[in-house]
């Protein structure tokens, strides 16, 4: 405490005693008046005097004894509350609490009292936050069938421990969230399942998950991983019902075909069946394929015969060979039974499996055979010297239809090699066209076409070599045309004699020779492609 405050403490309570000196003085002044006019004697007011002593004195011990027991009740107080805070602190995990020194009594009672009711609010609002995330906890570990976060029973929590005890709980309802967003999405393709394949629920697992109710709701790992289960076995049987349906599908339709089924009826079974679940679907179509099975019976040998026309066109779209066809020998049994019936149609099954899955590479062969078709034929009509007498414009149609060809050929042998070579790589075996190798056979194909020029051109040397050049002269007026015999060629005014001239100049001539547009040079390209 400051000396002047000190001082000033002195000071007032110097004041107040003397105050209270003068008081009483003045107190007993003034009795002694009020005995004095009521006469009374001496020895009385002695005795009064006395009693006011005995008075005074009393209160002031019986003041002085409240005042020390005050003091007792507050050094008790203090040492109370030390041990209550240092007990608290404690659970707390607090450090020992420390006060200023120089404190008075009252300063350290209050001081300590302030810090006590801090702590025991301090630890009052961990236990209820404790107990408010420990019920949380609780509950989401049931549902989740998890394990609780620990705190020792009737332990305060720190502060730490309550920060991750917020955290753990988070963490559940994140998990939680998540699980139950799952949980919806399996219950809804469960739900979906059912409806597609007309599976009707046959656990009480399935049962429980079916229903809206969120009571039901089970969100425990093991659940999830019982509904994914579910799932998948919902997804395989599905899968499993839609190939089953596929095939009978496919039967049926064979059938329909054999039999020449109306359309309109098979469009409206189709359309009744699509409207159904697909276990019903699949019950309406095998009942249907019965119907056809007991029909096809009755009529085995116009189903082969249909069967093996079938055969003719997926052979003949599939290039097959002579041997090749022959390979299949229940096309030439007629003994008309259901086994060779079951032959032929595995047979036209696997004919249409190949068509279709090597469709795009037939119809490039296809396209090839016939472009090299017309390209022979025009060729043919290139050694025909009459051509060049054609009126009409033809020669020059046939020119442009070459040139065309001839690119065609080219840009036909380039995506014909490179797919066929990938084809080959990607199924390891080669692709055969009427039972040879496809390449090979284009490049024997161009070899002998280019060997068989060759040997044309030697033979029309040799007929050269041995005919000599015998001119004909005929007078000027054979070649004088009339007016209306004029022909207009690439432009160029040409009289019908012109052209006569042109024809009697090549007649002595070999037809290879006549070069309107060069192929010679493009087959080259093209045996070079396909070289052996």
């Amino acid at each position: 405490m400051p000396e002047n405050t000190l001082v000033k403490s002195v000071q007032i309570n110097e004041i107040m005693a003397s105050s209270l000196v003068n008081s009483v003085t003045q107190a007993l002044a003034n009795l002694l008046d009020l005995w004095n006019e009521m006469g009374m004697k001496k020895e009385l007011q002695l005795e009064r005097m006395q009693a006011v002593k005995v008075h005074i004195e009393k209160l002031l011990e019986d003041m002085i004894e409240e005042e020390r027991n005050l003091k007792e009740k507050i050094e008790n107080d203090i040492e109370i509350q030390r041990k209550q805070l240092s007990i608290i602190r404690n659970e707390l995990k607090l450090d020992s609490y420390q006060v200023e020194e120089g404190l008075s009594m009252l300063q350290l009672e209050r001081e300590f009292r302030l810090a006590l009711e801090a702590a025991v609010k301090e630890k009052r609002d961990r236990l209820e936050k404790l107990k408010q995330l420990q019920q949380e906890d609780q509950a989401l570990c049931v549902e989740l069938c998890a394990t609780p976060y620990y705190i020792p029973t009737g332990s305060v929590p720190t502060s730490l421990e309550l920060a991750e005890l917020k955290e753990h709980v988070q963490n559940l309802l994140q998990i939680k969230e998540q699980r139950l967003e799952e949980f919806l999405k399996l219950r809804r393709e469960i739900r979906q399942y059912n409806k597609e394949i007309g599976h009707i629920p046959d656990g009480t697992l399935e049962n429980e998950i079916l229903l809206d109710d969120e009571e039901y709701i089970c969100l425990t790992k093991k659940n999830i991983e019982d509904l994914k289960s579910l799932v998948n076995q919902l997804q395989v049987k599905k899968e499993s019902m839609t190939a089953s349906l596929e095939t009978v599908v496919k039967e049926v339709q064979l059938l329909w075909d054999r039999f020449q089924w109306p359309q309109e009826h098979q469009e409206d079974f189709k359309r009744i069946t699509s409207k159904h679940s697909i276990s019903e679907a699949l019950r309406m179509w095998e009942e249907e394929l019965l119907n056809l099975e007991e029909l096809k019976k009755e009529k085995l040998k116009d189903l082969i015969l249909k069967v093996r026309q079938q055969l003719k066109s997926y052979w003949q779209k599939c290039f097959y060979s002579d041997e090749q066809r022959a390979a299949f020998q229940p096309f030439y049994n007629d003994n008309f039974t259901e086994d060779l019936l079951s032959q032929h149609d595995e047979e036209l099954l696997n004919m249409k499996l190949k068509y279709e899955k090597n469709q795009l590479m037939y119809t490039s062969v296809h396209k090839w055979a016939t472009t090299w078709e017309r390209f022979i034929e025009l060729e043919k009509k290139s050694t025909d010297p009459s051509r060049l007498l054609n009126r009409g414009g033809n020669l020059l149609k046939d020119e442009r239809e070459r040139l065309k060809i001839q690119k065609q050929l080219l840009k036909l042998s380039e995506d014909l090699k490179e797919s066929v070579e990938s084809w080959e790589r990607e199924n390891g075996a080669d692709f055969l066209v009427n039972n040879e190798r496809f390449l090979d056979s284009i490049a024997h194909q161009l070899e002998h076409h280019r060997l068989r020029k060759d040997q044309t051109k030697a033979t029309v040397k040799r007929d050269e070599s041995a005919v000599p050049n015998s001119g004909i002269k005929r007078p000027a007026s054979a070649y004088m045309p009339t007016p209306n015999k004029m022909r207009k060629v690439n432009g160029t005014i040409l009289k019908s004699s012109s052209c006569h001239n042109i024809a009697t100049r090549i007649a002595g001539k070999p037809s290879s020779q006549i070069k309107i547009v060069n192929f010679n040079s493009s087959l080259d390209k093209l045996t070079k492609t396909y070289t052996l």
